[in-house]
């Protein structure tokens, strides 16, 4: 029976392009997890967009001298061409900006007040006497009041993650002009999730599917007592409040952003001209819900968005899951779009093909703590895994075929024990790979399909039939076949992860359409069917390319 996943997907502020710290928090690993279940006959609405309306934008856009709408027309473009280069397939990349969203965001803001889990109180707030006004979260760093984090901001600490009001930071200092505020009173909205504690507490314990990173922060978060957060900030940019007397507010970026995956899934339907299908994967008790992001989003996705969930009602699907990432780093610290400690993602795709990036992300995942990206271990695995095991079994096979077999697929003869053993650890493999994709084990799962590479390699070596030829083709070609065979197996299990080079085996293989036609399941090939031209499937990288490429990031050292 197909399953119905949701996979929502962190939404990107449009301030700035992607890095490479995005791919490995959460776009890849979702992109993966969305192939899978997509090829194995479920139903899979994937979402995100553009987050437009963070402080970060405004900041950059001061500091462009342009407007925001500017930024994000700019930075959303960019998105979506990253997203189809990449191979990111989503069903809906969208933006915050939309009238769709704006109204989803405001019906929920008005029944959450009117069950009174959003209340009006006067809070302290910084405002800057230089540039007099008040400043939003991102306007302010100081110390943490958690960890010492000296460089805290003022919706959230970095460092230890545990999001905050402007107020409790200590050492506090505008991020304009670098002098420190003073503390005025403003009216603002704030969400009560004091009410909600209880109920998400009763909800998270059971949640052992989670990885004990995710688990164990939200209960530790949930036991030392939840606070309520103000929703609205003095600003000028973003939704605005929908009662009169606040035309001076906004409904702030943490509270409208995370309903953007409901909106998304009803503008998704609307754009298919079926306004209600959004229903089943959101009503549906059968239908399973996703969210792949960053650790630094995990409360908002653990225990803001389902409070906001379980407030608003209607029946709504709690998260099934939260495979949130930890960081990929890089020259020992954080990819930082403020520091500019990054390597850009359109940078990249200017020299680089796509496939031998997502490769190596998935290979160093960060599921469990934090990994580094260097260029020295990004062309070790292009050179060593992707060129000389799996490239080189398809290449050397293929091209055997062209001098020895007329470049058709070998009839196969008795099968030796030799390759019924490969072939059945084909079908085992590619169970192994279905079964720890859909645990959301997305490194563990590309190991299994690349040691059936190794494997295929050295059954390969070991009939040899470039040898054999000459006294049995027949058997020769026996063993061709077999090796085919788990070549085929291998495009498969590979496609959630190297989607073009899949791809483009599944055509030197003599297959018509796409691998996705087929499913999860083994393609065996065709007996005497004609095959392509070979060509490589992967391009060999020179050892310089790590010093050089190293040498091009800005903002380290």
């Amino acid at each position: 029976m197909p399953e119905k996943i949701f996979v929502g997907v962190a939404w990107p502020y449009t301030n700035g392009e992607l890095h490479l710290g995005h791919l490995a928090g959460c776009y890849v690993a979702a992109d993966a997890f969305a192939r899978y279940h997509r090829l194995k006959g479920d139903k899979v609405l994937m979402v995100s967009g553009s987050d437009q309306h963070g402080t970060p934008i405004t900041l950059r856009a001061e500091e462009e001298g342009i407007t925001p709408q500017q930024v994000v027309d700019k930075y959303h473009g960019h998105q979506m061409d990253a997203w189809q280069r990449l191979g990111i397939g989503f069903d809906l990349f969208t933006t915050t900006g939309t009238d769709n969203h704006r109204q989803v965001v405001q019906e929920i803001f008005l029944d959450l007040k009117g069950k009174g889990l959003i209340y009006t109180e006067t809070t302290p707030l910084p405002y800057c006497q230089t540039d007099r006004r008040f400043l939003p979260d991102r306007y302010v760093q100081g110390t943490c009041p958690f960890c010492g984090n000296p460089a805290a901001r003022g919706d959230q600490c970095d460092k230890c993650g545990k999001p905050m009001n402007p107020a409790e930071l200590r050492d506090l200092r505008c991020r304009l002009c670098n002098q420190t505020p003073e503390i005025r009173d403003s009216e603002h909205f704030f969400l009560r999730l004091s009410a909600l504690q209880d109920r998400l507490l009763e909800w998270v314990r059971p949640q052992h599917h989670w990885r004990p990173n995710v688990l164990n922060f939200t209960q530790r978060y949930l036991e030392d007592g939840l606070h309520d957060r103000a929703i609205t900030r003095d600003l000028d940019w973003g939704i605005p409040v929908p009662l009169p007397g606040y035309e001076d507010k906004r409904i702030y970026v943490w509270f409208e952003a995370v309903i953007g995956y409901l909106s998304a899934a009803k503008e998704w339907a609307q754009l298919r001209g079926q306004p209600d299908a959004w229903k089943e994967f959101w009503q549906d008790p059968a239908a399973k819900a996703y969210y792949f992001l960053g650790k630094d989003n995990i409360p908002f996705h653990t225990i803001i968005w389902p409070g906001m969930l379980m407030g608003y009602g209607g029946n709504l699907n709690l998260p099934y899951d939260v495979p949130a990432n930890e960081f990929m780093n890089l020259g020992g610290g954080k990819f930082s779009k403020s520091e500019h400690r990054a390597v850009w993602v359109p940078d990249y795709l200017e020299r680089y093909e796509p496939d031998p990036l997502r490769y190596y992300i998935v290979a160093n995942m960060p599921e469990t703590g934090d990994t580094e990206f260097t260029w020295q271990e990004y062309v070790r695995r292009n050179n060593d895994e992707l060129v000389a095991t799996f490239g080189n079994l398809v290449h050397r096979v293929l091209t055997f075929l062209q001098r020895n077999f007329e470049g058709k697929v070998p009839v196969p003869g008795e099968l030796d024990s030799a390759a019924e053993a490969l072939l059945s650890r084909v079908d085992a493999t590619l169970e192994e790979v279905g079964r720890n994709l859909y645990l959301c084990h997305f490194r563990e799962a590309l190991r299994s399909a690349m040691s059936l590479a190794q494997e295929s390699n050295r059954y390969l070596d070991a009939q040899a039939p470039w040898r054999r030829f000459r006294e049995d083709p027949a058997a020769a070609g026996t063993s061709v076949w077999v090796t085919l065979s788990a070549m085929a197996g291998l495009k498969t299990m590979m496609l959630p992860f190297i989607p073009f080079s899949a791809q483009k085996l599944h055509h030197l293989l003599g297959f018509p359409g796409k691998v996705e036609d087929a499913g999860w399941t083994i393609q065996r090939p065709v007996p005497g069917r004609q095959l392509p031209e070979p060509n490589p499937l992967f391009r060999k990288l020179d050892d310089s390319v790590a010093e050089e490429e190293t040498q091009r990031m800005t903002g380290l050292g």
